[in-house]
């Protein structure tokens, strides 16, 4: 038995624009998948939480150890920085991102980090004018990649912090982390603002039209060593960097794929991009996918569907694909 766990954030379109989005997927194979699929449960997630739906869903399955019901994010960093081939001494140690803060009419927004195209070069040059200032009070800051950079910081255990994208495009006030720590972490954090204001990076970028690297985002606190829960995975198939031919290839007995495509466009609320992304989707995956459980490559797909707020997990099998009378349709996505 080969079965296989597909995780699509936000692949639930906003309920207001979900009826006209559904009549304009171009996405036949989905339909046939969500059609002939059988609901197993639907959750609905406090839109204040910490982390997203499938971030708590992923941090789960991957057997990171935490409680959900702890109002924090999931401790992330230190599987983040095993992927990166970064160290883990022992202690407390955090996620930092580089990224940009705008001003809105009366609060501050953090901007989707995806968007902000920083080199490795100027990720580099940052690093090194913000590392110093934590050594001062006492944390070492280590780079991983010019987004993903780590903080040992064993006094801010206690700190309650929020993932970047929960917190996009919101007023930053409510995200920012909280409790034991927080004012020595806002200090830093303005030191580092005033280091870069006036950067020769930023300098360059505001020439070249790209917003300021102007700030950093704390958060997925984890304790080395970290004793992890064991996954029921036996091959883990996560973000951009894999094909559908690689999937199929491994058949693995119990996979975990998870396609992240939507979650640019979704938190930018530019739905003509979610829309071409999703259709692009069904080359890609839907249909390989689809022809993959037809001849028996795959026994059965879980399908792992959210939005900010909503999770839906739907179950459809071989056997269950010849159930003719149920008609292609994407129904499955109304939430």
């Amino acid at each position: 038995m080969s079965h296989l766990d597909i995780l699509l954030p936000f692949s639930l379109p906003p309920p207001a624009m979900a009826p006209d989005l559904l009549r304009a997927m171009q996405t036949p194979s989905l339909a046939m998948l969500l059609a002939r699929s059988n609901l197993l449960h639907s959750d609905s997630h406090d839109p204040y939480a910490r982390a997203l739906p499938h971030e708590f869903w992923l941090a789960q399955a991957i057997g990171l150890p935490f409680d959900a019901a702890a109002a924090n994010t999931p401790p992330v960093a230190l599987h983040a920085m095993q992927q990166r081939g970064v160290a883990t001494p022992p202690g407390i140690w955090f996620m930092l991102h580089p990224v940009h803060i705008h001003i809105a009419r009366d609060h501050l927004v953090l901007t989707d980090r995806r968007r902000l195209a920083l080199s490795e070069v100027d990720a580099r040059a940052l690093f090194t004018l913000a590392a110093p200032l934590f050594e001062e009070i006492g944390q070492e800051l280590v780079y991983g990649d010019a987004d993903h950079w780590f903080l040992r910081a064993d006094s801010w255990r206690e700190l309650i912090t929020a993932t970047p994208d929960a917190a996009c495009g919101h007023n930053i006030d409510i995200w920012m982390p909280k409790g034991p720590g927080e004012r020595d972490w806002r200090k830093v954090q303005n030191e580092i603002q005033m280091h870069w204001h006036d950067s020769a990076v930023n300098r360059a970028r505001e020439e070249a039209g790209l917003n300021p690297v102007n700030s950093l985002w704390l958060w997925g606190a984890a304790q080395a060593p970290m004793i992890m829960h064991k996954s029921e995975y036996s091959a883990l198939f996560l973000g951009t960097d894999t094909d559908a031919a690689t999937v199929l290839a491994a058949r693995p007995q119990r996979g975990l794929l998870m396609l992240d495509g939507l979650i640019e466009p979704a938190l930018g609320e530019d739905l003509n991009e979610w829309l071409m992304r999703i259709n692009q989707l069904e080359a890609t995956w839907f249909a390989p996918l689809l022809r993959a459980l037809q001849d028996g490559v795959f026994d059965r797909y879980r399908l792992i569907l959210t939005s900010g707020t909503v999770s839906v997990e739907r179950s459809v099998s071989r056997h269950g694909l010849r159930k003719f009378w149920r008609k292609p349709s994407l129904d499955g996505l109304l939430a």
